[in-house]
Parts: structure tokens; C-alpha cells; sequence
């Protein structure tokens, strides 16, 4: 297995994941900025320096949470600097018989389209199901965010169910699909 990149969690061929810091929050939030219209009404990243600061907090120091960036790796596969391209967070990880977590995830504008996202999505989902040890993941996607599904889909996850008025956000109750994987579905690969 090829090495990570340097002050990478993993890495693949275009991107690496790490965790958040503090000193990311001038980037993070100048990209979610620019990616407003891709975001809502999907979700809705943090866009200020006080709210990244409180969403980094959670992220950082609450045991039950996990947040990774993706980040773009220069040509040479080098250095952890990259530009952000997306994140992806791991919330309600449970352990004992559970061992599980519930992902939630966004690009970037400048990188929608581009693959680097289903790339890093990949590397978390090994990252959980090896150094964090847990066994399940699932994603909760409205029904209309067609990329979310795509995405999803593409990195092996698996439709399971309709939850009726799941979450709370943007002023109502909203729809979503269930999509989970295991890591039994990623051994059978």
C-alpha cells in the first residue's frame, strides 16, 4: 500500500483526508461562501469565522464526532497544503454493539464534478472501518439532492429505506433516503 501523504490521515492518487483545524477556518469559509449555490438547500456549512470556530469545536473535541477534509494533492502527491475541496463528517458514532456513525459531506464549487469527492469519501470510509474500528456507516440524503445519491451509490453504499420528516433544517421537517455500508460489503469487494 502506497504511503500517505505527508500530514495526511490517507491519501489516494488526487486527494488526502485530515482532520480540521482552527487555522483552516479563513479557507473553509471563503469556499463554503462561493459555493452557496451549490450547497442550499442541502446544507448549509459554516460561512463566518465565529461559526467555523463553534463547528471546528464540535468536530475537534466531541468524541462522537469525526471531521475530515478533502484535500487536493499536488502533481507530485506531496505536502498536506493542498486546497480544500470538500468535507466530510462522521456525526453520532456510537460504540459498543453499534459501532457505527452517520455521515454527512459536501464539495466545494471549484471541485464539484471532478471525482475528488467520492475519491475521500472512499479514504474515510476505510479510515472508519480500519483505524476507528467501527462497522457501519450511513449516509441520510433528501430525495431531490440527485448528486448526494450519486455519490452514495458510486462509492458502494447501499439503499435501505425512506425516513419521513428525518431532520430538522432550513425551516422544516425534511424527507430523506437511508444509504448504508458495512464493513463486510467493503471485504466482499
Amino acid at each position: 500500500m502506497p504511503e500517505n501523504a505527508p500530514g495526511h490521515l490517507a491519501s489516494g492518487p488526487r486527494v488526502g483526508i485530515r482532520p480540521y483545524t482552527y487555522e483552516d477556518a479563513a479557507e473553509f469559509t471563503a469556499r463554503a461562501r462561493e459555493s452557496k449555490d451549490l450547497h442550499q438547500p442541502w446544507l448549509f456549512p459554516p460561512v463566518s469565522a465565529d461559526t467555523y470556530a463553534a463547528y471546528a469545536r464540535r468536530l475537534i473535541e466531541d468524541p462522537t464526532k469525526a471531521g475530515f477534509l478533502v484535500c487536493e494533492l499536488s502533481r507530485s502527491g506531496e505536502g498536506a497544503g493542498g486546497a480544500i475541496a470538500g468535507f466530510i463528517n462522521i456525526n453520532n458514532i456510537v460504540e459498543g454493539g453499534f459501532l457505527s456513525g452517520a455521515l454527512g459531506y459536501g464539495a466545494f464549487a471549484h471541485a464539484a464534478g471532478r471525482g475528488l469527492m467520492g475519491e475521500g469519501l472512499g479514504l474515510v470510509v476505510r479510515h472508519a472501518f480500519g483505524t476507528m474500528r467501527l462497522h457501519r456507516l450511513e449516509i441520510n440524503v433528501q430525495p431531490g439532492n440527485a448528486a448526494s445519491i450519486a455519490l452514495a451509490r458510486r462509492c458502494g453504499f447501499r439503499h435501505e429505506g425512506f425516513s419521513p420528516d428525518f431532520i430538522y433544517m432550513d425551516g422544516a421537517w425534511r424527507d430523506h433516503e437511508r444509504w448504508a455500508i458495512t464493513v463486510e460489503m467493503i471485504r466482499s469487494r
